[in-house]
């Protein structure tokens, strides 16, 4: 009930402005969870990146090809610019195109092998592994020409309200970063270090992953898997991101303990 009352706040003022200039969700990371990111040693996220390493490198039998084949062994010869710009639009491959989508276009074309389900664990690993090879490279999604009228469709999107608690995403992550929301900061919802590890789940997860779990917080029905609605709400929050440097894997910090948390009460959101 305490929890419905901080979110019923949230509907009576008027939103904020455009959005500041773009943070990481680094920044909001306690030093202890900074120092654990930092560390390959100690970031579980890299157990993620060791296996995308493994598949990029598999070769089966009576295949001619494996990713490294083309991308070079420990992804040496990928395009990091041209990661660092994904979603892209592609014409030939369906229009706007994500990583994962990328990738699993290689693996069935280039690959021959059955492609895999969206969100499957092994393309969600591949994708950690190619971001990470990109790590540092700063984000430069198009935002001209054919994909403009996608990031206006996708921001429509994000500032669309959902489910029982009537909210947005950008309630969250425009109007209140920065304030406490269950004992955890909300943040700019920045996208360059996904796909990300989430200490409380204890797993790799990836952006739609990501706003499946914040769809199910709303008490909405998540979209499908790989939906054009993900596609489109990847893209507007990836443009967000540009400027900023790939972060994979970044970690996401779990609710403190609930005798040390602090709730601002909300005032008002629209």
């Amino acid at each position: 009930m305490k929890v419905l009352l901080i979110l019923a706040a949230l509907m009576l003022t008027p939103l904020s402005g455009p959005l500041a200039q773009p943070v990481s969700g680094y920044t909001f990371l306690d030093e202890s969870t900074r120092a654990m990111q930092d560390d390959e040693f100690e970031n579980p996220g890299m157990v993620a990146v060791d296996r995308g390493s493994e598949l990029f490198h598999e070769h089966r039998e009576a295949e001619e090809y494996r990713c490294s084949s083309c991308h070079g062994e420990d992804g040496a010869d990928l395009d990091t610019k041209q990661i660092a710009r994904y979603p892209v639009f592609n014409p030939n491959i369906g229009g706007l195109l994500t990583l994962q989508e990328r990738i699993n276009y290689c693996w069935e074309i280039s690959m021959d092998r059955f492609p895999l389900t969206a969100g499957h664990p092994d393309l969600i690993a591949l994708e950690t592994f190619v971001r990470n090879r990109a790590k540092g490279e700063k984000v430069n999604v198009q935002t001209d020409g054919d994909m403009a009228p996608l990031i206006a469709r996708g921001e429509a999107l994000y500032s669309t309200r959902f489910g029982q608690l009537d909210m947005a995403c950008r309630h969250c992550h425009v109007q209140h970063q920065g304030q406490m929301l269950r004992g955890q900061r909300l943040s700019q919802g920045q996208a360059n270090g996904f796909p990300e590890y989430r200490l409380g789940r204890g797993r790799i997860t990836s952006l739609h992953q990501r706003l499946s779990e914040c769809f199910v917080s709303f008490r909405e029905e998540p979209f499908e898997a790989g939906s054009d609605e993900y596609k489109l709400l990847e893209l507007y929050i990836m443009s967000r991101v540009n400027g900023l440097e790939i972060e994979t894997c970044l970690l996401y910090t779990y609710p403190r303990p609930r005798d040390q948390r602090t709730n601002i009460v909300f005032t008002n959101i629209h």
